[in-house]
C-alpha cells in the first residue's frame, strides 16, 4: 500500500527540513502544493531539498519546474484539468489529479498514472469538508473496474485519513492513501508519519 504526503498549503516552520527528514524515513512520494506561492518561491523550496530526492517530488503548480528540475511528476488541479491542456512531461514522470465522484474515476482514470478520491472521511485540515462516500460503494466500484474493465485503477484515498482509518482504506480497495493533516497537524510530524508507515507495512 502506497503512502503519499501532501504539503500544507501555508508555510510551516522548518517545513523543508521536516520534508527531508520524512524522505529520509522512507517517504516515497511528496506532493508540493503551495497554491499561493510564486514560481520563485516554489523553486526556492525545491532547491532546499537535496536533488537526489527530486524524483520523489510532485508539483501542483508551476509545472515547468518539474521538467527543469527532474521532479517525479505533476498533479493537475481541477482548474487546470478543465482547461484541457496537459503539461509537457519527461519519460517516467507521472501525471495525477484529484476526483470527487466515482463517475469521474470510471470515465477518466486511464488518463492518469494515479488519482486521489476525496473526501473519504471528514477532513482533518478543513472544517467544512465532510466525507462524501460510503466505503461499501467505493469497494464495489473499484472491484468492478478491476474485474470487468480489465484495468486496476490506481486510486488513493484522500481526506481525513489518519492512523486509525488506514485499515478501512485498505479494506475498501484503495492502492494507498494521501495524507496531510494526520502528519502536519501533529506536534511531531516525523513520529506521525512513522506510525502511518508501521500500519501499512
Amino acid at each position: 500500500m502506497q503512502l503519499i504526503l501532501i504539503s500544507p498549503p501555508q508555510d510551516v516552520p522548518n517545513e523543508a527540513g521536516l520534508a527531508i527528514e520524512l524522505l529520509d524515513q522512507g517517504l516515497s512520494r511528496f506532493h508540493v502544493r503551495k497554491p499561493a506561492w510564486s514560481r520563485a518561491e516554489v523553486a526556492a523550496y525545491l532547491d532546499s531539498i537535496p536533488a537526489h530526492y527530486h524524483p520523489q517530488l510532485v508539483l501542483h503548480s508551476h509545472y515547468s519546474l518539474a521538467t527543469e528540475l527532474g521532479l517525479g511528476g505533476v498533479h493537475l488541479t481541477a482548474a487546470r484539468r478543465h482547461q484541457g491542456t496537459r503539461p509537457t512531461l519527461r519519460p517516467g514522470q507521472t501525471l495525477s489529479t484529484s476526483f470527487h465522484t466515482l463517475a469521474e474515476i470510471r470515465e477518466h482514470r486511464r488518463h492518469y498514472n494515479y488519482v486521489f478520491l476525496s473526501p473519504i472521511f471528514d477532513s482533518l485540515s478543513k472544517s467544512d469538508y465532510p466525507a462524501a462516500f460510503a466505503l461499501a460503494e467505493i469497494t464495489a466500484t473499484l472491484g468492478q473496474l478491476r474485474h470487468r474493465a480489465g484495468y486496476a485503477p490506481q486510486v488513493l484515498a484522500l481526506g481525513g485519513v489518519d492512523a486509525a482509518r488506514l485499515p478501512a482504506v485498505q479494506q475498501a480497495g484503495f492502492v494507498g492513501a494521501a495524507v496531510l493533516g494526520a502528519v502536519w497537524q501533529s506536534p511531531d510530524p516525523v513520529a506521525a508519519f512513522r506510525e502511518l508507515q508501521s500500519i501499512i507495512g
